[in-house]
C-alpha cells in the first residue's frame, strides 16, 4: 500500500547506512526501503555528490583521491537533507564515473517521510553524522568487500583490473583504515553485510514503521 501523498510532505527521519567498499550497504539500504510502503522512503547515495573534477586534465582526474571525505560536496548533501526535511524537492547530481565529471541535470527527489543516505563515508562526517536520527553500519569481511568491488568496478563502471588494484593500494584500504573503519564507533546499530542480515533488516523496517505511524 502506498503512502498517501498528505503524509509525505517533509521528511521526519534521516538514516544513515555507512560501512566500506562492497560491504553491503547499498542493498541493505534498498531493502529497507522495499520492507515500507509505497512512497514511505527513498535512498540518497552519497556517490552522487562527487565534486565535478571537469576543470583538471582527464589524465588528472585519476589521481584525486576519491575515498577522502574532502572528494564530495558534503555541503551540498547536507542542504538537500535540510530541504527535504522542510517539504522541499531537490534535484540530487547524476555523476559520471568514467569521466569523473557531473553529468548534465540532476533527478528529482521529492520528500519522504524517511530519508535513507548511504555511503563508505557518511559516518566520518560530522555535518552529516548530525543530520542522521539513527546511525547504521554494515559490516563485511576485507576479502568479500574486495571481490565485490572488482566485480562492480569492471561491470557498471567500465574500470580495468590494473586500476582497480592501484586505486585499492593507494586510496581505497589506506582511507578505509583511517576514515571508514572508525566511523563505526558512531553507529547506533552495526549490521552484518553476509547475507544474514533478514531478522536486522525486518526489526528496522518494524521500528521505523511504527516511528512513522505507517502501520
Amino acid at each position: 500500500m502506498a503512502i498517501e501523498p498528505e503524509r509525505a510532505r517533509a521528511t521526519r527521519i534521516v538514516v544513515g547506512v555507512g560501512g566500506g567498499t562492497g560491504s553491503g550497504k547499498t542493498t541493505f539500504a534498498h531493502a529497507l526501503v522495499a520492507q515500507l510502503p509505497g512512497g514511505a522512503a527513498t535512498v540518497l547515495d552519497h556517490d552522487a555528490y562527487y565534486h565535478d573534477l571537469a576543470q583538471l586534465p582527464f589524465g588528472a582526474r585519476h589521481r584525486v583521491n576519491f575515498d577522502h571525505p574532502d572528494s564530495l560536496d558534503n555541503a551540498l548533501l547536507g542542504r538537500h537533507l535540510d530541504e527535504l526535511r522542510a517539504g522541499k524537492s531537490i534535484e540530487k547530481p547524476r555523476y559520471d564515473f568514467a569521466t569523473h565529471t557531473r553529468a548534465t541535470g540532476g533527478s528529482t527527489v521529492v520528500p519522504a517521510p524517511l530519508v535513507i543516505v548511504e555511503g563508505i563515508l557518511v559516518l566520518a562526517i560530522r555535518e552529516l553524522r548530525d543530520r542522521f536520527d539513527l546511525k547504521l553500519f554494515v559490516d563485511a569481511p576485507a576479502d568479500l568487500r574486495l571481490l565485490r568491488r572488482i566485480r562492480r568496478d569492471i561491470v557498471e563502471r567500465g574500470r580495468d583490473i590494473d586500476g582497480i588494484d592501484e586505486q585499492y593500494r593507494a586510496t581505497v584500504r589506506p582511507m578505509h583504515e583511517t576514515f571508514v573503519e572508525p566511523s563505526r564507533a558512531f553507529a547506533d546499530l552495526v549490521l552484518s553485510g553476509l547475507g544474514e542480515s533478514a531478522t536486522a533488516l525486518r526489526t528496522a523496517a518494524d521500528a521505523l514503521r511504527h516511528r512513522l505511524r505507517l502501520e
